[in-house]
């Protein structure tokens, strides 16, 4: 059975103790999933194989997501991207977030205090997803993750949730194998654990390379709820890491921790 068909399955009739999927519902969130994962402009061919939706269903779809400002498509009509009206609801989201809201001084502080970049970002699934980033100093070029999502397994930001759950709820979140994003990344879902625990003992998880080769990051849980869904990381390219400055970070880390725990109490 395909994505497609699995989250359709009950469409035609109530499920047991499910809400009844609406069919054409479930195909455009998927399909704008499948952009959101895949930037640039694909084709309908392209498309139709990695969703395995009927191809004329599909073609319609788009039209009218085109029509709607939710997809956009090149000069010839034939290639098709997410569009703009999907960055406004995302906008939305993180406009609207009261613990976005509630941990911008607390960004700014560590930005301040460490002079790296910063990262606030929420567990979602498999996955981390970025909400708020404070560029470097050290950098003059722009950068942000915002809405960037990246592997729960293999971020200092995601390591730092996945202590906060059991070992057995691990075990049932993530495979066996993991995705390996650089040569450093730990694959093994077991060597990884291992690794959490140390986190949970620590209070704070480290990237080690593990998702951008050259870069080193350090993250703690926000524990406004158990397990907790957001972190906070700090980033520094291994060149400029001292033993000095890494201590500086963690302190720096643990602080914002502490007042983010305050700030959020009541969410």
């Amino acid at each position: 059975m395909t994505t497609a068909e699995s989250m359709g399955a009950g469409s035609e009739g109530p499920g047991a103790g499910a809400p009844t999927a609406v069919k054409s519902a479930v195909r455009t969130v998927l399909l704008l999933e499948h952009f959101a994962a895949r930037p640039g402009l694909h084709s309908l061919a392209d498309i139709q194989h990695d969703l395995s939706l009927p191809k004329s269903s599909l073609y319609m779809l788009l039209r009218t997501l085109v029509n709607l400002g939710w997809v956009e498509t090149d000069a010839s009509g034939t290639r098709y991207g997410i569009g703009v009206r999907a960055l406004l609801v995302g906008s939305s989201y993180i406009d609207g977030d009261e613990v976005v809201a509630a941990a911008r001084p607390s960004l700014d502080r560590l930005s301040d205090d460490t002079t790296e970049t910063i990262h606030l970002a929420r567990m979602d699934g498999t996955s981390v997803v970025y909400l708020a980033t404070r560029q470097s100093q050290h950098y003059l070029r722009p950068f942000t993750r915002v809405g960037r999502r990246l592997p729960v397994h293999s971020t200092a930001l995601g390591k730092a949730l996945l202590a906060t759950h059991t070992d057995e709820e691990v075990r049932g979140l993530l495979p066996r194998r993991l995705e390996a994003v650089t040569e450093h990344t730990v694959t093994d879902r077991e060597q990884l654990i291992e690794e959490l625990a140390l986190v949970r003992e620590q209070g704070y998880a480290v990237d080690r390379e593990e998702n951008t080769l050259g870069l080193r990051c350090f993250g703690v849980a926000v524990p406004y709820r158990t397990p907790a869904r957001d972190a906070v990381s700090c980033s520094v390219p291994v060149a400029r890491l001292t033993p000095g400055h890494e201590q500086t970070i963690k302190a720096a880390l643990f602080e914002a921790r502490d007042r983010l725990s305050v700030a959020t109490r009541r969410m």
